[in-house]
């Protein structure tokens, strides 16, 4: 059966709708009528069995951990306090960029055209019937004039007050079995954004990105949207704040491509005498301008969902301090003593058996990798032991300086 996922995102509070197996809208519990309406919309044209209304109590998630550990999804730590493992299907490892696509009247919406007819390197030709989006969402393409423009297709359900998501895992269209109970569906994956009416429509991928809508989807692509409608920012930033041993504090934002340490700056454990840092957040900045014209900044996400390979106690003490409890992994190894595994952490002690991310056995040592270079851990930010005091203040913190870092496409040549 294949499973759809449906959600109304609010900063970091969020109303979550799944779908897995008889129950009807009318008895789910209330909701605002925007959220309603969207709903029902959802449920009208996708069919589902089953409607749950996420409510967020710890009740809940150890119910819900409890059905996914009976279906073989995850697997229970236990070196760890609440700290569980999951196993993806090999083929759905990652954000998919290249079916990742906006879609909006006009390119310009989208993306920048460069001077001299050059082609933009993240410029796609959107037409939904031909990414199959009728086959994935039924009843959902609604196209005006030829049904398609460059990057300029409308389709989906609307709601304006709500901004809404959609995601559907596809696996009930799958003709191979499922790999690690993992539900997706890798030969369509289509991860689609609609900022005109502030819509999500996943489909095909249960991994990461593809499936936590609120991160670069919403909090990134959909937001960059929201925010140039309303005059403010959403960038791809960590913010700390960062005090001097006169405890004169400042906070910066700093801007990094993935993968090139913003984590481990926004956990910076300082080796100068007398300086401290403490963390806002890792990889996402709302800012806005005050009424006094100081340039503010929230971290929209309430968790931290970084790459596990490379982070040690030698590289980031303060996020093996924050994952030692309360944390999903993926797709990383597995100690046979109860704990996890990556590439990057010291030798596992004497007697204490490996298995890698596909579940085979595995020794130190091997031409393999034990971990997936994009596995992945997921805690809570109030985990972290720097956190900043004010990371979840409503008007966020004065921001004094903006650091900007690039990638070399290879190291230099002396």
């Amino acid at each position: 059966m294949s499973c759809l996922l449906l959600g109304v995102l609010r900063r970091r509070n969020a109303i979550g709708v799944a779908s897995v197996g008889a129950r009807t809208l009318a008895s789910v519990p209330s909701l605002p009528s925007s959220v309603s309406e969207f709903v029902s919309s959802a449920v009208a044209e996708c069919k589902p069995a089953k409607v749950h209304v996420v409510t967020g109590t710890p009740e809940e998630t150890a119910d819900i951990l409890a059905n996914l550990e009976k279906d073989g999804m995850v697997k229970k730590l236990g070196k760890y306090e609440n700290c569980w493992l999951a196993r993806t299907d090999p083929k759905d490892v990652a954000r998919v960029e290249s079916k990742t696509v906006i879609v909006t009247k006009d390119q310009r919406d989208t993306i920048p055209i460069p001077a001299g007819g050059a082609k933009s390197q993240s410029h796609y030709v959107c037409n939904p019937l031909q990414h199959g989006s009728r086959e994935l969402f039924p009843c959902q393409v609604r196209c005006s004039g030829d049904g398609f423009s460059v990057c300029g297709c409308q389709y989906g359900y609307h709601d304006p007050d709500g901004d809404p998501c959609a995601g559907e895992t596809g696996s009930g269209s799958r003709v191979s079995p499922l790999i690690n109970s993992w539900p997706c569906n890798p030969e369509k994956v289509l991860i689609s954004h609609l900022p005109d009416s502030r819509q999500i429509l996943s489909f095909g991928s249960g991994y990461g990105g593809n499936s936590l809508l609120g991160k670069k989807c919403f909090a990134l692509r959909i937001a960059s949207r929201i925010a140039k409608d309303e005059g403010w920012l959403a960038e791809h930033m960590l913010i700390l704040g960062i005090t001097n041993p006169q405890g004169v504090k400042r906070y910066i934002a700093a801007a990094f491509p993935s993968a090139c340490g913003k984590t481990n700056l926004a956990m910076m454990k300082p080796a100068l005498p007398g300086w401290k840092v403490e963390c806002v957040g890792d990889d996402i900045a709302w800012m806005k301008f005050d009424s006094q014209g100081k340039l503010r900044a929230i971290n929209p996400e309430n968790g931290f969902f970084g790459v596990a390979p490379g982070t040690s106690m030698k590289t980031n003490p303060h996020a093996m301090t924050t994952i030692s409890r309360n944390t999903v992994f993926t797709n990383v190894g597995e100690t046979s003593d109860g704990g996890v595994w990556w590439e990057g952490l010291e030798p596992p002690a004497a007697g204490v058996q490996l298995t890698d991310w596909h579940g085979k056995s595995w020794k130190y040592g091997d031409s393999t990798l034990c971990a997936h270079p994009n596995s992945r851990f997921c805690a809570p930010a109030g985990q972290c032991p720097i956190i900043d005091p004010l990371w979840e203040s409503d008007e966020g913190v004065p921001i004094d300086a903006i650091v900007f870092g690039g990638r070399r496409p290879e190291g230099l040549i002396n």
